[in-house]
């Protein structure tokens, strides 16, 4: 299991933890929500989040365009870490979940399995990706 030190911004909290272990997507969707309730005053309307979801892929999207496709890099976009933005979609992606009653964790175990059982010899029998 991965630790590493975080800071103790407010004791008592879950941002108090002197080491973090990797989250389940339930107690990430927890600390989202004491993060905007502590931080955020509020969440933003799902539509304003949508908006910042959009942003926030597109921002991916420039760096992997840079990365891994023929564009390159302008001036400070070379400081932009694809880590920090994919976790950025994250939070926006929780934000949203969190403020339309979805819970992450059974969401994604029913759609493993629907993926299991729709796709379970799809992909290997597809010839394009021999």
């Amino acid at each position: 299991m991965k630790k590493s030190l975080i800071m103790n911004e407010k004791k008592g909290s879950i941002f108090s933890v002197k080491t973090r272990d990797e989250l389940t997507l339930k107690q990430a969707q927890q600390k989202v929500d004491e993060w905007i309730k502590t931080y955020g005053v509020r969440y933003f309307s799902e539509l304003t989040n949508m908006a910042i979801l959009a942003e926030e892929v597109g921002e991916v999207a420039r760096i992997i365009s840079r990365e891994f496709g023929e564009q390159s890099f302008k001036g400070k976009e070379k400081n932009k870490k694809l880590s920090d933005e994919l976790s950025d979609v994250l939070f926006v992606l929780i934000c949203l979940a969190n403020q339309t009653g979805v819970d992450l964790s059974d969401a994604f175990q029913k759609n493993i399995e629907k993926k299991i059982k729709r796709d379970k010899d799809r992909h290997k029998k597809n010839k394009k990706l021999k």
